[in-house]
Order: C-alpha cells, then sequence, then structure tokens
C-alpha cells in the first residue's frame, strides 16, 4: 500500500488525508500543535469547493450549515447597494451557492471523516526530503514515504526547503479583522461593504452567529489594545446593522491579522516527492474568499493524480495564478482611498451591475465553475 505523510492538519492537510485515504493510501497527518483549537471565526465554502467535497461524500455536510438567504452583493458604506444576485441565481448557474460556516466546523467534518490513528498532534517536523520521501521530526523519527504533502501554511518551511529562492509571502497593504458576534434579534442580510480603503463583510451561520470581517489600508505590524473599540472608531457611522453588531461583539472573539499573500506565484507545487498545497502553495488575498475553496480543490487534484505530481503541477498551477491575481486585483480596488477614485469605483459597479443584472454572477464562472476531474462518489445528483 503507498504511504503517504501530510505536514498540517489545517484545511488542505485534513482535506488531503481524506481524499488520499479513501484511494487506498496510508496516511499519516503530522501537526505541530498540540490540539486542535475552535479557532479562527468564519470562512466562505463556495460552489467549486462543494463540488470538490462531493467527490469525498461530504458536501451535503457542509451545505446542512447554510444560512444564505435573500440579495447578497457589494454596498456603499451608507448602504446602498452597488451590485447584488441572490443565492437562487448562482446555484441556477452552478448547481450550489456558498456556505458561510466557523471554521471550526468545518474542521470538525474534516477530522471526523480521516479515520482513527491518521492524526498526529504535537509533532514538529523538520525536514522532508523530496529525493526520497524520508520525513524527520523533531523527535527524531524518520518517516519514508511515497509522497509528502506539505500542507504548512502561509509561513511553509516545507515550500522553503523546496524553493529556497523565492521571496515568500509578502504584506499585502491591509490588516484584516474577524470575528463571530451573537445576532440576537438583530436582522442581517449577506453583503460586503466598501469604503474609502475600507471593507466590512457581514454573514449569518447557522444558528444565532453572525460572521464579521474587515479590513484597512494600515501599516504592517499595528496593533491595538482594543480590537473592538478599533472596529467602532472605523467603522461605527457605517450603515446598519454594522455599528449594532459591534456592539455586541465580545472583545475577546475579534481576531486581528495583517494580510500576507505571495505575490510571486511559485514555479511548479512540487518536487520530487513532496506536494504542496492550500496556502504553501498560493497563499492569496481573502478578496475573493477562494483560500480555503483553493485548499480543498488542491487536496482532491492531488488525489485523483496519485503518484503523478507533475500532473498535479500541471492541473492546478494556471487556475491557482489566476485566481491569485484576480483576487489581488479585488484587493487592490477596495484599498483606493482618493475620493474622486473611490466615486470611480463605485460608479463602474454601479453602472456595470445596472446594464448586466447577471454580471455579479456571471464574473465568476471561471472560479465558480471548475468541476473536480472525478467525480466518483457524488453525494447528490448533478444536473446534466
Amino acid at each position: 500500500m503507498a504511504y503517504a505523510v501530510v505536514i498540517g492538519a489545517g484545511i488542505g492537510g485534513l482535506t488531503s488525508a481524506v481524499a488520499l485515504r479513501q484511494r487506498g493510501w496510508e496516511v499519516t497527518v503530522l501537526e505541530r500543535a498540540p490540539a486542535i483549537e475552535p479557532v479562527g471565526s468564519g470562512l466562505a465554502i463556495a460552489a467549486n469547493a462543494l463540488k470538490a467535497l462531493d467527490t469525498l461524500g461530504l458536501g451535503d455536510r457542509v451545505r446542512a450549515l447554510s444560512r444564505i438567504q435573500g440579495q447578497v452583493g457589494i454596498k456603499r458604506a451608507d448602504g446602498r447597494w452597488l451590485t447584488h444576485t441572490t443565492p437562487e441565481a448562482a446555484a441556477g448557474r452552478y448547481d450550489d451557492s456558498v456556505v458561510v460556516l466557523p471554521r471550526a466546523a468545518l474542521m470538525e467534518v474534516l477530522t471526523g471523516a480521516l479515520g482513527p490513528d491518521v492524526l498526529r498532534l504535537g509533532t514538529g517536523v523538520t525536514e522532508a526530503d523530496p529525493e526520497t520521501g524520508v520525513v524527520r521530526t523533531e523527535a527524531g523519527e524518520e518517516l519514508p514515504a511515497d509522497l509528502v504533502v506539505g500542507a504548512d501554511g502561509i509561513r511553509s518551511r516545507t515550500r522553503r526547503a523546496l524553493f529556497p529562492g523565492h521571496p515568500g509571502p509578502v504584506y499585502a497593504g491591509v490588516t484584516a479583522w474577524r470575528g463571530l458576534v451573537p445576532r440576537g434579534g438583530l436582522e442581517v442580510g449577506v453583503s460586503e461593504s466598501w469604503g474609502r480603503g475600507r471593507v466590512f463583510g457581514v454573514s449569518p451561520l447557522a444558528g444565532d452567529l453572525v460572521y464579521v470581517y474587515a479590513t484597512d489600508v494600515l501599516p504592517e505590524g499595528v496593533a491595538c489594545a482594543d480590537e473592538r473599540e478599533e472596529l467602532i472608531r472605523r467603522f461605527g457611522d457605517w450603515h446598519e446593522p454594522i455599528p449594532a453588531l459591534l456592539q455586541a461583539a465580545q472583545p475577546e472573539m475579534i481576531i486581528r491579522n495583517d494580510v500576507y499573500h505571495l505575490a510571486e506565484p511559485l514555479p511548479a507545487y512540487h518536487r520530487g516527492r513532496i506536494a504542496l498545497v492550500g496556502d504553501a502553495a498560493h497563499a492569496m488575498t481573502p478578496n475573493l474568499g477562494q483560500g480555503a475553496c483553493q485548499a480543498i480543490e488542491d487536496a482532491v487534484v492531488l488525489a485523483h493524480a496519485a503518484g503523478d505530481l507533475a500532473g498535479y503541477t500541471a492541473a492546478r498551477l494556471a487556475r491557482t495564478r489566476r485566481i491569485m491575481r484576480r483576487s489581488w486585483d479585488v484587493c487592490r480596488a477596495t484599498k483606493v482611498r482618493n475620493p474622486l477614485l473611490v466615486a470611480a469605483r463605485d460608479a463602474a459597479l454601479s453602472l456595470g451591475a445596472r446594464a448586466r443584472p447577471d454580471l455579479l454572477v456571471r464574473s465568476m464562472d471561471e472560479v465558480l465553475g471548475w468541476r473536480p476531474p472525478e467525480e466518483t462518489v457524488s453525494s447528490r445528483p448533478r444536473r446534466p
């Protein structure tokens, strides 16, 4: 039986392990952290990633957590729609809409599908040899593998070892806040609002939680003593329910991170017996909501490719490069602060939506229209 070692138990690593096991591989997942904590906040699983999860029999478990209803799109800071669509319009075009859920809920689905004795926590990796496939741990173990999956995130040591000349992640020029907030009696829909260099997104989750996120243009490394108060200062005069949600937020539930991405794409996603997935391969800004989705795609394609890592790179490199570039283009548009340029940006979005009401949905064809290489274990019937 072929043996794979997965380095990192994030979304890309766990999905890779599940996909490989379903194709008959023996798998060990090594995770440096002593436990998989319910950290993070929310994330979006779009139509393309739901189709990938269908091939693992997990798609409907994720769909069951969806709460998206009504209009979805981009607003101004005063609440006026610039462009919008509905989940039904997306579902009619892509057979699926998008599920926004707590990151911990997706991790629970993946770990539940992994099986016993696969995940080893508290096990750091010091080296992975691309020529032999030998993985060395901090405890001095040597694990010889037919395949090594580098799923160790944006600061990937595996990536640095494979491509030592690559500059690595760079600061995107924005910082990001994320949090889970109790909805209470608030009327909350799905929207992302754009201001002068600032973004605020809102999405209800299953239960009584709302996922909120925000970005602003700030120097790298800036931090505040109370991030909730900082959000109120920056977004407290925006349209409702943003101020009310910020007032209801618990300060300890607000996470802040500077945004980094791979501005220079990698030349390949493999070398020797090692393949990279997720942020280790193509860390992108969060503006298309495709970070986790592309990691899930990677995992399914990698398992389908079996030992053909050149085929894996060929299947993933051009696609993820285009999505990285599109996400960065949106990031740049949201960073605009000049009032005249902001007005021009907003007018272009509004005019485009009036000229083509389906523009917001159609603009995502390349991203959301993706299909897995082989849909053999579908959890739901597909349209012809």
